[in-house]
């Protein structure tokens, strides 16, 4: 015969029916005593009392509040059983009381208690949302980045000060979390990973087997779900690929040793990148400080010092390695041994234009800082933050370049989430500076003039008739709509909002970048959009408001209502409706 699994019972009523159930025999077997007792021995005038009015009497007597001898004056045997009981229920009610505090302070009760109240927060998200595992430097980061996103998350970590940390925190969407093993399945269910609302799961965690199970368990409980993993290894990348489409690992050290080839070709793409990520301080006026042609030094050759080599030595530069550890490749200057001022200068930091400190230790690190701007002071330096807590150290020893591997994981998976056009449109920059070098100067001037100092929003838009109703309704009436229509600013149409087009995928997957304002939308187009926080807002209304969508098309005022829309044919001669822009006849 097959056996079948239970299905899952509330473990917060099994443990409390566990815990409380001799207590509880014990109040009714009291209680039932000294009603039946004073239910039974005579009162003055010989009857005894009625069921009614002993269980009446028990009732108060075992609170201590005593309302006297009720209904009438007891015989003294009646006096000698009130005492028993008196004595007998408070001491059971105070054997109860400490019953209910030992359940209060039951491990295993409070963990099925937060797993209930999880469940039951993760049940009321109504919109989509993230599976986040692990809340260490780079899942607080992704936290805050999504809630100002306003996507909710739910958050898995096993380090219990890690999730009370998560419920201090003041998030603008829900963002329950659960203290326990991402990689077992039952927590991942109790996650929603097979909800129709959950979109993704994320593994942040610090070791990559678990990221690795999270990542095939999430797939076989949901073959459709999007998986994204944090991993710096090659064998993990390749088991991870083998898991099917839509699942993405991030090595932060490839993304940044990218980001600084990209910075190396191309200085104003780099500021781009770091103003769209609101890096601290940056501007679209700040340029890039990059060293002349010659060596560059890096100290530590792990993750981050390989794959900066890597790329350094595929532009043509000079690289000299301090590592301790014997070489595992063919490098021309290795030097065995700790980055002190002596390996240093063995490396010849006194010529070299750059050095990369990329060791795992923040303390390391930031010796060797002091120790090459001693010898060197006007050498390029590009640092590895470990620890975001040593922010403050940090931006004391300024450094050119402050590589932090959450910070840099965190933006890679916010942009991927946000902004999925943004590589597209990356890629095509890069392609576009190798045919004009000035190109990326103009576009920078071009989101300054628009978007002025204030911080940049990216904005992704589908033109669907969920997220845009109005636009919808506009095309099944035969409208044409432009881009530049939708830009407009619905308060005022011949002023244009803050918002600059980077990309538009249409339905058929062809990508148009930065698209002239006369270029047609088409239905189910999506859009990336760069401009400040309130210019998205307004075109958010636009494309949800028939009203002001007909009056940035048209600059006219929609009738309200069918009987203005009657007295609008009669006065214009023309339907309400009409999509073209109007003329000098017809009026606003």
């Amino acid at each position: 015969m097959a056996i079948r699994p239970r299905p899952a019972n509330n473990p917060v009523i099994f443990i409390i029916l566990r815990e409380m159930r001799t207590p509880i025999l014990v109040l009714i077997c009291v209680y039932a005593v000294a009603i039946l007792g004073m239910a039974l021995i005579p009162g003055r005038d010989g009857e005894p009392m009625s069921i009614f009015h002993a269980f009446y009497f028990v009732m108060y007597t075992a609170t201590t509040t005593g309302f006297g001898e009720i209904p009438e004056e007891f015989s003294d045997a009646q006096r000698l059983w009130a005492i028993v009981c008196l004595f007998v229920t408070v001491i059971t009610w105070l054997y109860s009381i400490g019953a209910i505090i030992r359940l209060l302070q039951n491990r295993f009760f409070q963990l099925a208690r937060e797993e209930w109240h999880f469940i039951a927060a993760v049940r009321r998200i109504s919109e989509d949302y993230y599976i986040l595992c692990g809340f260490g430097d780079t899942g607080s980061l992704l936290a805050r980045g999504l809630s100002d996103a306003g996507i909710p998350a739910v958050v898995l970590d096993k380090d219990e000060n890690r999730i009370r940390a998560l419920r201090l925190r003041d998030y603008n969407v829900p963002m329950p979390g659960l203290c326990c093993d991402a990689s077992v399945p039952r927590f991942l269910i109790d996650a929603g990973v097979q909800a129709p609302n959950c979109k993704g799961v994320i593994a942040l965690t610090h070791d990559e087997e678990v990221n690795l199970k999270i990542a095939a368990v999430s797939r076989l409980l949901n073959p459709n779900i999007r998986i994204i993993a944090v991993s710096a290894s090659q064998f993990h990348e390749e088991t991870l690929a083998t898991l099917g489409r839509d699942t993405h690992f991030v090595d932060p050290f490839k993304v940044f040793a990218r980001g600084l080839g990209a910075a190396i070709v191309n200085p104003p793409l780099y500021v781009l990148n770091e103003w769209l990520a609101h890096a601290r301080g940056m501007t679209l006026d700040m340029r890039l400080r990059l060293p002349p042609p010659g060596r560059w030094i890096i100290c530590g050759y792990g993750r981050m010092g390989r794959e900066v080599n890597h790329v350094l030595h595929n532009f043509g530069v000079e690289t000299a390695v301090i590592d301790p550890h014997p070489p595992e490749e063919d490098i021309d200057i290795y030097i065995r041994g700790r980055a002190t001022a002596k390996t240093l200068k063995a490396a010849g930091i006194r010529k070299a234009v750059g050095v990369v400190a990329a060791n795992d230790d923040d303390g390391h690190n930031l010796s060797i800082i002091i120790n090459a701007r001693g010898l060197n002071p006007g050498v390029f330096m590009i640092v590895r933050q470990n620890r975001h807590q040593n922010e403050v150290a940090f931006n004391a020893a300024n450094a050119d370049i402050i590589m932090q591997p959450s910070l840099v994981t965190a933006r890679k998976i916010l942009f991927m989430i946000t902004a999925p056009l943004l590589r597209p449109f990356f890629s095509f920059l890069l392609r576009r500076h190798r045919l004009d070098v000035q190109f990326m100067e103009r576009l920078l001037i071009r989101l300054k003039e628009t978007i002025g100092d204030e911080w940049p929003q990216l904005g992704s838009v589908v033109l669907s008739e969920k997220h845009a109703p109005a636009l919808y309704r506009a095309w099944g009436e035969g409208a044409r709509i432009r881009l530049g229509d939708l830009l407009r600013d619905p308060r005022e149409r011949d002023a244009r909002l803050a918002i600059v087009p980077f990309v538009i995928r249409s339905r058929d997957e062809r990508l148009a970048f930065l698209p002239e304002d006369d270029m047609e939308v088409q239905p189910d187009d999506e859009l990336l959009l760069c401009g400040t926080e309130a210019a998205l807002t307004w075109l958010e209304a636009t494309l949800n408001n028939e009203h002001l969508l007909f009056y940035v098309v048209t600059g006219r005022d929609l009738p309200h209502g069918w009987l203005l829309r009657w007295l609008y044919r009669r006065r214009y001669g023309v339907s309400a409706l009409c999509w073209s822009p109007a003329s000098s006849g017809a009026g606003a």
